[in-house]
């Protein structure tokens, strides 16, 4: 299906004078335009889409081998117009919707609902197209497709199959696509050159009848209709059609049951279509499962593979030569000394380079009193994490690891700001972390810091945290689990869902309430993953009983973060924390005392870390205000209410030996 305009001058001007005029001149040629067209069916439609006192354009959509100029000539007869044709063109079907609409408004249509739903339209009309949806490109002849397609990284590869097209078919007779492509890199601006320079050599080899590339992307974030995907398709009879998978290479291991439906539904699409449009498949470079699923579901169909290849040496400095050609600056030793040796260049890391080097160009060569401005990513790079949050975590004693992930999560928040100044869009990865560890090492409180230092840092939109356990996630009868655990996720949107001894909704059988509200999490888990960050925790041994459970759960996961029990130093620095923070003094007879209570303690199978350090520092308080209470008022001193001694803290009682059975010397 192609789409075209012609645009020319009337020979005679139009004089219309009264509104009655102007109302019979335009009732003609809605009737006449419908007569016309009754000649055609569903295979074409003609009509005028704009006129004033001197020029005047027709619209044309066709759905069959037709001569268009010739039948735009007896069209612009049949409605009483005189026009010298000066551009036609093909056009969008975004740029046709406008136009077609426009001339119903002026009452040259008689029934546009009809017209848009005999050509299966209609459901277009309140369609967002994005940018990249609906392109026309240029034809042009052979010597430019391939001088365009050196330029590429994928040159190898794109002039192999150029070769190819440009060999003529022995029987013109018979029309069809004998293969279709995939595409595989992860640079926007090479898939669309390569895919536009395929587009011009089938077209000047009338394999497709069109140079209108319509593209669609699916998959996360993308959420794609399919009947939508259908009417586009339909658009695409006899030319190109673009299907672009929005996965990542470091995604592709967790990709959803979801994901997985939809490549099948795309899958059948494309069989289904496979002798009426020539389809482009686009993956990402590395997505290697991606491409196994669409082969697995893509039967027969043979597919030519166009990939970029690695750029080293001389090919990488071809490669930085052509942009800096099209940037009219002149190449220095600065940019090419960007270049490692031995190093393998794709098309993302060489605009990178090339991107930084032209920054720095523009701000000494071309305007030199930006000399001294700071870059973007210099800004961002020395700029610290932001929030009380994160000085608070800074504070606490141990959890190195802890730290390490949040300083991870920030890093590629900051690196994201980056690569966009750099005109480069990665997707957010997955933040879903378990936490394991024995009571009392701050699972809970490091989950709580985390959620506002993503907030403070403008990772997350919120920052609140929402806890739950087995009895706030599973419901009381057949059919609720589902719900509530759907709710939970919609009440931690924009935070942290922390859900606390996660292993005890692992039942005892199969297909009881833990196992539907296991699996309802994960399936929350891929549709908010830009959304909601999922913390489970738990015991070490029991989270990973219950990471088993479901098969898909291990991989969803980002961060696995381990929790260790304390040592006696840390367990001494603790205390000197919580007792700052509380305003009091350890006396050094205390700390010695302490010291030699934590010696005993972590020795024992329910040792409670930090919640032991708090409730020892809780009895001491207590046991201290009994000390003071005896003594004369007037003697106590300020130093005296801070200041906790070794008679304040109480020796734990010993616990009573296990019996031991057998004999001994």
């Amino acid at each position: 299906m192609r789409f075209y305009v012609y645009e020319g001058d009337l020979k005679k001007d139009i004089e219309l004078h009264s509104f009655d005029e102007r109302r019979a001149f335009r009732s003609d040629i809605c009737i006449n335009s419908e007569k016309f067209n009754e000649q055609f069916g569903n295979k074409a439609f003609f009509f005028l889409a704009y006129y004033d006192k001197t020029n005047a354009s027709v619209g044309v959509i066709v759905n069959d081998d037709i001569n268009v100029s010739s039948k735009v000539k007896a069209f612009i007869k049949a409605i009483g117009f005189e026009l010298d044709i000066k551009e036609s063109h093909e056009i969008t079907i975004v740029s046709f919707l406008q136009k077609i609409g426009s001339s119903s408004r002026l009452d040259l249509i008689d029934d546009l609902d009809e017209v848009l739903g005999k050509f299966r339209l209609a459901p277009l009309r309140n369609y967002c197209f994005n940018d990249g949806t609906d392109r026309v490109v240029e034809a042009i002849g052979k010597e430019e497709i391939y001088k365009n397609a050196s330029l590429l990284l994928s040159e190898s590869r794109l002039k192999e199959e150029l070769d190819r097209i440009y060999v003529p078919r022995r029987n013109k007779a018979v029309h069809g696509f004998p293969v279709h492509y995939l595409v595989r890199t992860d640079d926007e601006e090479e898939r669309n050159a390569a895919i536009t320079a395929l587009a011009q050599a089938l077209y000047a080899n009338k394999r497709i009848n069109s140079l209108r590339l319509c593209q669609v992307a699916f998959g996360r974030p993308y959420d794609v209709g399919l009947s939508v995907v259908k009417n586009l398709i339909n658009c695409s009879i006899d030319g190109m059609f673009i299907l672009r998978f929005a996965g990542n290479s470091e995604g592709e291991s967790d990709i959803a049951d979801r994901i997985i439906g939809i490549i099948e539904e795309i899958s059948e699409l494309i069989c289904k279509y496979s002798d009426k449009v020539q389809f482009v498949l686009c993956l990402p470079r590395e997505c290697t499962r991606a491409k196994d699923m669409f082969f697995a579901n893509l039967g027969s169909l043979s597919f030519i593979e166009i990939e970029e290849d690695l750029a080293t040496g001389d090919r990488a400095k071809e490669y930085l030569d052509n942009m800096v050609s099209h940037s009219k600056l002149r190449a220095d030793k600065k940019l090419y000394g960007r270049l490692k040796e031995d190093y393998g260049y794709l098309a993302p890391e060489l605009r990178e380079l090339f991107n930084s080097w032209y920054s720095d160009k523009m701000k000494t060569s071309v305007y030199p009193q930006y000399k001294n401005s700071v870059t973007v990513k210099n800004t961002i790079q020395t700029k610290a994490p932001e929030g009380s949050a994160y000085d608070k975590l800074q504070e606490m004693i141990g959890l190195e690891r802890a730290k390490s992930i949040v300083n991870q999560a920030l890093d590629y928040n900051k690196a994201q700001k980056i690569f966009a100044d750099k005109g480069m869009k990665f997707e957010r990865t997955s933040m879903h972390m378990v936490f394991t560890g024995n009571p009392g090492t701050a699972k809970t409180s490091v989950a709580r810091l985390f959620a506002r230092i993503m907030k403070d840092n403008n990772v997350l939109s919120k920052g609140h945290m929402v806890e739950v356990g087995r009895a706030d996630l599973v419901g009381k009868y057949v059919g609720w689990t589902a719900t509530i655990v759907k709710k939970k996720f919609e009440e931690a949107k924009g935070g942290v869902l922390f859900i606390d001894e996660a292993y005890s909704l692992v039942d005892d059988r199969d297909g009881l309430f833990g196992d539907e509200a296991i699996n309802t999490i994960v399936q929350e888990m891929e549709n908010k993953r830009d959304e909601v960050v999922v913390i489970f925790a738990g015991y070490p041994d029991k989270m990973e009983q219950f990471l088993q459970k479901n098969p898909g759960l291990r991989s969803r996961i980002a961060y696995h973060v381990p929790f260790d029990d304390y040592s006696i130093d840390e367990l001494c620095s603790i205390t000197d924390l919580i007792a700052k923070k509380k305003g009091l003094i350890l006396a050094d007879d205390a700390k010695e005392k302490l010291r030699g209570i934590f010696d005993i303690a972590v020795r024992d199978d329910d040792f409670g870390n930090g919640r032991y350090v708090r409730n020892i520092l809780e009895k001491a308080k207590m046991a201290q205000a009994s000390r003071l209470v005896t003594m004369d008022y007037d003697l106590i001193t300020m130093e005296d209410v801070k200041t906790i001694v070794a008679s304040d803290i109480e020796m734990p009682p010993k616990k009573a030996e296990k019996a031991r059975f057998g004999f001994c010397a």
